[in-house]
């Protein structure tokens, strides 16, 4: 009986436990839903508020946009002609119907005919025809909206017949001469302030084309052979399929034999400086003992090194020897002495002067150590090999 009793109440807080749980976990499910719920709403309403401010900005870009001193006078001309057109067909159309019913179409035709000139002045500006065709234009409008303006302001002292005052028929009469003139002469002012705008070049452009001119004069005022050559290719190739440039430079290398900006003399002073920096770097590879050897061997195979049997100072069949073979087929075009024999020429010898201002610079500087082809360069006025030479000298007779 005791045991039946432990399992029953065993059950029953098994079943309290197992209730506490399932509403727990439904009370957790609930706070869940709640709350993913709010998250939900939350979102949707940034996002609205973000498709709000995003459509108010739209709004005001637009208005920003349509509110342009340009775009406000376009459009406001416009619609200040449509109000004239407006206020001046009326008094034609009835002008004319009083006199007789199929006389209706007149009214239009002329009021018409004064908006049509205009609009035509606005194509041939459009289609920059010759300035004839426009003022022809502008006549034909002008004297049709004249012919119109007389109409209606002689429909206006016809008013007085109705009942209306002179003072206030003549003053109906000047109105509406006044808006069927006004009409197609604001057009036509509009029409004017377009064209200028856009024949306005702003200050970047003006100055870019400026430069661009002052380039070609000096081109063609440079290198007249050239720009002959170029014209001369651009004439030959079919109409617009050969660009300037490309024509310039073709003609360039047909007249120069050359690259763009590159001539024979360019050539000649850039093989110059390449033999002059050959020899320097030549020199430098030199150490003292490296050269007391070549003096040494020098002396005493004095007659079988050259024609003069001096140290040349500078290896054969180097880059120099070369730059001085291509520099004579140049034909000795540029600036630069041609170096064809420099392998040949004897060495200039040292001078005890030099040799001697160098030893007062060593010991100036502190040692020969201290001296470099620059500093003895300067001192002494000299070519580089030249001062190298005497430092290399110098820097022996020091170490003996």
């Amino acid at each position: 009986m005791s045991s039946w009793s432990e399992e029953r109440r065993a059950d029953k807080a098994e079943d309290a436990r197992q209730r506490r749980e399932d509403r727990a976990f439904e009370s957790k499910l609930r706070r869940d839903e709640r709350r993913e719920l709010k998250k939900e709403q939350r979102d949707d309403d940034s996002q609205r508020r973000r498709d709000r401010a995003a459509r108010r900005q739209a709004r005001a870009a637009r208005r920003e946009k349509n509110l342009t001193p340009g775009n406000v006078y376009r459009k406001g001309t416009l619609g200040l002609v449509a109000l004239s057109a407006l206020a001046s067909l009326p008094a034609q159309v009835l002008h004319f119907v009083a006199i007789h019913w199929m006389l209706f179409p007149i009214g239009p035709a002329v009021e018409g005919a004064a908006w049509v000139m205009a609009a035509g002045v606005a194509y041939a500006d459009e289609k920059k025809l010759p300035a004839w065709v426009r003022w022809l234009l502008r006549a034909l409008s002008l004297s049709a909206a004249g012919f119109a303006a007389h109409i209606n302001y002689q429909y206006g002292l016809s008013l007085v017949s109705h009942g209306v005052s002179f003072a206030n028929a003549h003053v109906a009469g000047l109105g509406l001469a006044a808006v069927t003139l006004g009409g197609p002469l604001f057009f036509e002012v509009r029409q004017w302030v377009l064209t200028l705008s856009a024949a306005v070049i702003d200050p970047k452009r003006r100055a870019e084309a400026k430069a661009r001119d002052k380039h070609e004069a000096r081109r063609r005022k440079v290198f007249k052979d050239v720009v002959a050559r170029q014209e001369q290719l651009m004439l030959a190739a079919p109409f617009g399929t050969l660009k300037a440039e490309e024509a310039f430079a073709r003609a360039w290398w047909d007249v120069k034999g050359a690259p763009l900006g590159v001539t024979a003399d360019v050539i000649a002073d850039r093989l110059d400086a390449e033999a002059d920096v050959s020899a320097v770097l030549a020199y430098a590879d030199q150490t003292p003992e490296k050269l007391a050897v070549e003096y040494l061997l020098a002396d005493i195979f004095k007659g079988e090194g050259g024609a003069s049997g001096t140290l040349s100072g500078k290896p054969s069949g180097g880059p120099r020897d070369d730059a001085s073979q291509a520099r004579t087929a140049l034909g000795g075009k540029g600036e630069g002495r041609d170096r064809s024999t420099s392998a040949t020429d004897p060495v200039k010898p040292l001078a005890e002067a030099d040799l001697k201002a160098v030893r007062k610079l060593a010991e100036a500087l502190g040692g020969a150590g201290r001296l470099s082809a620059r500093n003895v360069r300067e001192a002494i006025g000299c070519r580089n090999d030249y001062a190298i030479r005497l430092r290399d000298a110098v820097r022996i007779e020091k170490k003996d």
